[in-house]
């Protein structure tokens, strides 16, 4: 059974969780300029911490030395038409978080309990009102358990590979390092004590190994209109 859904004055809370290279930034950014939600992005707001310590030269497995980071740093993310500014004490790190080194930093980042705490109050913060798309890891299961709409966006790790290998425009000779890459990250993610990359029980799974983008946003906006027709009763 369904359970009944809080009302939130801005809208639905959606969220949507899954591996890294699965489309959860592309379809979250789609989904929320048609609805006209802002979309958090959780994975940038990492990435600005990992920025942070790499600037401060703070070892991405000193805990202490990164919540020290965090308490002192202001992220913001502000709504465009073309996507979101992310600000790092009002710094436009927008490009900036998007190289490679700043991406592999945040993933050792995030392992830390203690700064996923200090992530998912800000994360909660940012969504309490509603009308909101949250992409991440753990939306579903740990950031806001009481979503409106769930979703676990999945694809095998080679095609999640070849999305980034693609994106990163490398050569083909580094298509295998990528690939490889992506399957010890999602190894991380999967067995990290705290939080761990894992579908929620009442989630709807999207495996898009083998659908386009425009199948899988045409999908999600089905689960969409399926619970705003429930929400409506």
């Amino acid at each position: 059974m369904n359970e009944q859904k809080e009302k939130r004055p801005g809208g639905l809370v959606i969220a949507i969780d899954g591996p890294a290279g699965a489309g959860k930034s592309t379809i979250a950014s789609r989904i929320a300029r048609k609805h006209n939600y802002l979309n958090i992005e959780t994975g940038a707001m990492y990435r600005a911490l990992a920025l942070k310590a790499i600037m401060s030269d703070v070892s991405f497995d000193d805990e202490a030395g990164l919540m020290e980071l965090a308490h002192e740093s202001s992220i913001q993310l502000e709504r465009r038409m073309d996507g979101n500014r992310v600000l790092l004490n009002g710094e436009n790190i927008s490009e900036r978080i998007r190289e490679k080194d700043v991406t592999d930093a945040a993933s050792r980042v995030s392992v830390h309990p203690k700064v996923r705490e200090w992530m998912v109050a800000l994360q909660r913060k940012m969504g309490e009102a509603g009308g909101v798309v949250m992409e991440g890891r753990d939306i579903g299961t740990k950031v806001f358990p009481n979503a409106d709409v769930k979703i676990f966006l999945d694809a095998a790790a080679e095609i999640r590979g070849d999305r980034r290998f693609k994106q990163q425009a490398a050569s083909p000779e580094e298509q295998a390092k990528i690939v490889q890459e992506m399957r010890e990250r999602d190894q991380r993610d999967r067995s990290r004590a705290n939080s761990p990359l894992e579908a929620a029980a009442d989630a709807i799974r999207i495996d898009s190994t083998e659908m386009t983008l425009d199948e899988v946003v045409a999908r999600v906006e089905e689960i969409i209109a399926e619970r705003q027709v429930v929400s409506s009763k």
